[in-house]
């Protein structure tokens, strides 16, 4: 099975954003990403689309719920326009604890504010491309006014692509129900992803009369590699610390509970609550890791990664380790590995 295969900044300084775009589509990338974490996603994007020519760029993921459809739909229209069709705009929900505690909104149950969020951004750019008049009104969000003044007016490639993170079902039979993808988590197994999630998505897509061809899932997880045994177990430390942070998180307890590692979800939320959280890594056995990361040097990575992922995923993350910097035909290997069926 070929992949489309991605990469991106995890944390997206300005001041990184051009060397690594460019980067990217040098070495043969399928696309190129930001993420939400300590910095915007959005405006990184603008330089990446200056300096490249061929690669999508996406979000993954802004979260959705601090900005409001409006703001998220203008920023992504002039994306759209300026990257000349190659942008993606991929939401995420997040926790109620940061939507209230860090961002200062509200919280409702995230699955239907999501899906009306969704249904508003198209509303919107189809008013921004058609010159529609204003009509939506839901429980969340409603879009019943604009002017001429305020519409940005058509551009050459209006239909922006949205793709919405999940890790519970409800965000992802709606993702299959509204979206034009789903990004799932890195905190996920494949089992969980084909038995609790994929049914959720089909469900979604026969809502909407789309089939799973129309549908692009986006995949990854965790990921130990390096170019010997060695390199490999120094970033399995990396891979255990991510696996317990996510795994304190009471809202991603659900891919937990499937395996049965319920009680090490809840030892992992008690740590983190007290701060300890060099201690967490230490709960992370090593059939969680097995379930939840790829483990392997640059000599069997890609047949573990197709081993895992094929026939689940469309579009795989695969973020370059710093060793693969200095040898980017290796690199570009890998890449054109993923990509070729």
């Amino acid at each position: 099975m070929a992949f489309k295969v991605e990469t991106g900044l995890y944390s997206p300084k300005l001041d990184e954003i051009t060397k690594a775009a460019k980067y990217a589509e040098e070495i043969g990338y399928d696309g190129f990403h930001t993420s939400e974490t300590a910095h915007d996603p959005f405006l990184p994007l603008v330089l990446a689309a200056e300096h490249t020519n061929r690669i999508r760029l996406g979000t993954a993921v802004a979260i959705a719920f601090p900005r409001s459809p409006m703001i998220t739909a203008m920023m992504s229209w002039d994306l759209q326009h300026y990257s000349k069709g190659r942008f993606i705009l991929g939401l995420g929900t997040q926790v109620k604890g940061h939507n209230e505690r860090r961002f200062s909104v509200p919280w409702t149950a995230p699955a239907p504010r999501i899906k009306e969020y969704i249904e508003t951004l198209r509303a919107i750019w189809d008013s921004f491309q058609n010159n529609t008049k204003p009509a939506y009104n839901g429980q969340h969000y409603q879009f019943s006014l604009i002017n001429p003044t305020f519409n940005p007016g058509p551009i050459d490639h209006p239909n922006i692509p949205v793709h919405l993170a999940a890790v519970n079902v409800g965000n992802a039979r709606t993702a299959g129900e509204v979206a034009d993808g789903i990004r799932l988590h890195g905190f996920n197994t494949m089992s969980y992803a084909r038995e609790v999630l994929l049914p959720e998505i089909e469900e979604g897509l026969q809502r909407s009369g789309r089939s799973r061809s129309q549908f692009e899932i986006w995949g990854g997880g965790f990921l130990a590699t390096g170019k010997d045994s060695a390199t490999v177990e120094r970033n399995l430390e990396e891979v255990k610390r991510m696996i317990s942070f996510y795994g304190s998180t009471r809202t991603y307890h659900n891919v937990l509970e499937h395996h049965g590692w319920q009680e090490i979800g809840e030892k992992l939320h008690d740590l983190s609550v007290k701060g300890k959280w060099n201690e967490m890594p230490k709960l992370i056995t090593e059939e969680m890791v097995e379930e939840f990361a790829v483990v392997a040097t640059y000599d069997n990575v890609v047949e573990k990664m197709r081993k895992r992922y094929g026939g689940i995923v469309n579009c795989i993350d695969f973020t370059d380790y710093a060793d693969l910097v200095e040898d980017q035909d290796l690199l570009k290997h890998l890449v054109k590995e993923l990509q070729i069926d």
